[in-house]
């Protein structure tokens, strides 16, 4: 894809400007964002310490990519989207006690399968996909939708069962390459071996346009078809009410295709947990990619949708006519966007309180994370959170008004293969903190590795001897044991 200015693409620099700016006011956590009008990208930018070679985890985006491994398996001869899904899977329907489904690919497609999603997360698992045929029956097929992540991970499992090969090789040998895709583009594996295909994908943000531009192309990129028209036409036809039986904007009653969602305001995109978006505008050519980390903000992609339709759809025009050029604007945007930073809490840096506590050890009463005791040591615009808990004595860094960048202490989370402890495994995060009132400390950790998750921290001190502290986490499958409320006294 190429280059262009905001004006050639038939909008402004300044209110492209002003998009970024109205995330910023919305606290979207965004990692990266590319907007692009046909073959052309006229803005991208990059949140330090997010770059543009960083491959970023996809989440639920990477059910969408099953999809299209699916497509490419219908068109190679290798499966019907009418199959059962039991035909691929003989060895385990034919177990003692293994319950039996009578759901179809194109059922699992549309997530409208027997039953919904479960957590897979347990100690017990060694074999992810075993557990599909563990639980009974909710629902007839083809009717109900119910949001299902474990259906998505055994379209997965079919498109390895069918080609002999992880599903993310496949794509690459069909289309990933040729579009210009990064090479290294891969997914994670889950419990068992196979590749972790409702959430695991590991690409770029860059990679996530192209792959946007494909769909949106229907099948196509840069003139050249890879797919059939039918099986995407079908794919992006995101139709139903997807569970949405109130109708709440917000809500996901745009519908849904197979592994790809209505959008508001005429888009269909992928979703990616917490804000991995590619979102699709055939109205306008208009591709966006954005990853964030909206996790423990309800309202996270309602935020995005908003600001995007605000500041960039209702500005464009659908003739894509190029505006005068304005060198100064987008210079102007330029130095905006080469000045993004993480997100980071925005409240006070300093207290009158601070001083009471400043190095005091408080010893805690038992608490659900099993912290014994905690120091704050406070020094200027950073300080560190002393603490002991089950694994021993850690610390945690933070900046007033700017995020510090370090190691979670916490460890033996799972690396490249999903439920899987990993001794001594840590995850890379970033640390800011602020004073919302006088006698309240609010830390916010970000987990920006291979896994992302928020946790958030408030020391709320009555007096210079006694405190309650809440921590509350949002997370998938780690970060487990920062939540809950303890109180604690100085010693």
């Amino acid at each position: 894809m190429r280059y262009c200015t905001p004006e050639e693409a038939g909008i402004s620099s300044l209110q492209v400007k002003r998009f970024f700016e109205r995330l910023e006011s919305y606290r979207v956590s965004a990692h990266s964002v590319i907007l692009s009008r046909g073959d052309a990208i006229f803005a991208e930018g990059y949140y330090a310490p997010f770059h543009k070679d960083f491959q970023h985890r996809m989440y639920s985006t990477s059910k969408t990519f099953v999809s299209i491994a699916i497509g490419f398996c219908e068109q190679d001869g290798l499966l019907s989207l009418d199959d059962p899904i039991e035909k691929f899977f003989p060895e385990y329907v034919s177990r003692e006690g293994a319950i039996h489904h009578s759901s179809t690919v194109r059922e699992l497609l549309m997530m409208k399968t027997t039953m919904p999603g479960f957590n897979w997360f347990r100690p017990d698992v060694t074999d992810r996909t075993a557990t599909y045929f563990e639980k009974s029956p909710v629902k007839l097929p083809n009717t109900l939708f119910d949001y299902d992540s474990c259906g998505s991970y055994m379209l997965n499992v079919i498109v390895e069962r069918v080609t002999g090969k992880p599903f993310m090789e496949y794509l690459h040998e069909k289309f990933l390459d040729d579009i210009g895709f990064t090479k290294e583009a891969y997914c994670l594996k889950a419990a068992g071996g196979y590749s972790w295909g409702d959430s695991g994908v590991m690409c770029t943000t860059r990679d996530l346009l192209r792959f946007g531009r494909f769909l949106l192309n229907k099948g196509t990129f840069h003139g050249k078809r890879y797919l059939n028209e039918q099986y995407m036409n079908d794919a992006t036809n995101t139709r139903g009410c997807s569970g949405g039986a109130f109708g709440f904007f917000g809500t996901s009653y745009w519908g849904y295709g197979y592994q790809i969602w209505g959008s508001p305001y005429g888009c269909f995109s992928t979703y990616g947990m917490g804000g991995q978006l590619a979102i699709c505008n055939p109205k306008y050519d208009f591709v966006m990619a954005i990853n964030a980390d909206t996790q423990g903000d309800s309202h996270g992609y309602v935020w995005i949708f908003e600001a995007l339709e605000r500041e960039i759809l209702s500005h464009l025009d659908e003739s894509a006519a190029p505006l005068p050029a304005d060198p100064a604007a987008n210079a102007e945007l330029q130095a905006y966007l080469g000045g993004l930073k993480l997100l980071c809490l925005p409240g006070k840096g300093e207290s009158d309180f601070s001083a009471e506590i400043n190095g005091v050890t408080f010893k805690a009463e038992e608490n659900p994370m099993g912290i014994k005791w905690f120091r704050l040591e406070l020094d200027g615009d950073e300080g560190k959170l002393h603490y002991e808990n089950a694994q021993g004595v850690k610390c945690m860094p933070f900046g007033f008004g700017h995020n510090v960048f370090d190691q979670f202490p916490e460890e033996g989370y799972s690396d490249e293969v999903g439920n899987e402890v990993v001794p001594g495994n840590t995850y890379r995060a970033a640390f800011s903190a602020d004073w919302p009132d006088v006698r309240e400390l609010r830390i916010r950790v970000q987990v920006i590795d291979k896994y992302f998750g928020n946790l958030g921290m408030i020391f709320a001190f009555r007096d210079g001897k006694s405190v309650c502290v809440r921590m509350e986490k949002k997370a998938e499958n780690f970060l487990d044991e920062y939540k809950g409320t303890m109180i604690a006294f100085a010693e």
